[in-house]
């Protein structure tokens, strides 16, 4: 089996690249003079932030191009999984790498709100592609805290750095809104690919056998992480993933409920209910009535 390493402080992560630890619960890196990765298996203990530097021209995105080419950030939280592949010609592009221990935070407003910087969770093909502008607000705040950490530390070192790393979060979500708004056909193809997969999963046994479709198997047959796919959808439709999923259920279930052939209960299995009064309560959330009185007024 693989041997997995695990990198659960800051001093154990920059002893890997060579660097010099100058605070135990936070690092930044200029990619460039550290050393570059060694060909394993890593999983984090801490959060980190890379923002690489490519040259790698025009970026295309579905159909579409893009000239955003100075800078792509990628986010990974604890107990997050990254590869290094054997074999590879090592290849480190310029950059910086943030990276701070869950425990810099604790207590602090960003330790409240970590959870909502969704983008932790996404799939490296779902990085946050930065123009020169917004990379130039990255490298600022970087610097900020790069000064910070050239102090000796003392009781405002830890509220300065959280405090710059919530506000560098706060900019990334600002990024992955335009980012969002500037892929609109792909988001567009996201929509409709989901519609797809729920027309699919209904006109199949599956929700007999497996239940309601969950946010999480959607993503994965879309390819797309939970937190990104439902992101878009939250963006596009103003519904989070699983509302846009009730509401898709409860479409199918009025065309049902018709079949006078079948009971309410019957109804509720085939869309995929453990328990048919749990689809009794969904609807009259939705509808305004019980699906027994949807059928007598209709």
């Amino acid at each position: 089996m693989e041997e997995i390493v695990k990198l659960d402080s800051v001093a154990a992560y920059n002893n890997m690249r060579g660097v010099k630890t100058q605070h135990p619960l936070v690092t930044l890196l200029d990619l460039s003079k550290a050393e570059p990765m060694p060909a394993k298996t890593f999983n984090f203990g801490l959060y980190a932030v890379y923002l690489k530097e490519l040259n790698c021209g025009e970026l295309k995105y579905g159909r579409s191009h893009y000239d955003y080419q100075e800078g792509t950030l990628v986010f990974i939280a604890p107990g997050q999984v990254m590869g290094v592949q054997p074999g590879v010609k090592t290849f480190e592009p310029k950059g910086w790498a943030l990276l701070f221990h869950p425990d810099l935070i604790k207590g602090t407003p960003l330790g409240k709100l970590i959870q909502d910087y969704s983008f932790f969770s996404y799939d490296v093909n779902e990085a946050l592609h930065v123009s020169d502008k917004e990379r130039q607000i990255i490298l600022d705040l970087f610097g900020k805290i790069q000064h910070e950490l050239d102090q000796s530390i003392d009781k405002h070192s830890r509220k300065l750095i959280s405090s710059n790393i919530e506000l560098l979060l706060d900019y990334c979500t600002r990024f992955y809104d335009r980012q969002f708004i500037t892929r609109d056909h792909s988001n567009n193809s996201i929509i409709e690919r989901f519609e797809g997969v729920l027309n699919g999963y209904y006109s199949s046994e599956k929700p007999y056998e497996n239940g309601l479709p969950s946010v999480a198997w959607c993503a994965a047959e879309l390819n797309l992480s939970a937190n990104y796919f439902g992101d878009v959808i939250k963006k596009e439709t103003g519904k989070t993933a699983q509302e846009y999923i009730q509401a898709k259920v409860i479409d199918i279930a009025k065309e049902r409920i018709f079949d006078l052939e079948k009971s309410v209960a019957q109804v509720a299995y085939e869309l995929g209910f453990k328990y048919p009064q749990h689809f009794t309560r969904l609807f009259k959330q939705r509808v305004g009535c019980t699906p027994n009185e949807y059928r007598v007024l209709n």
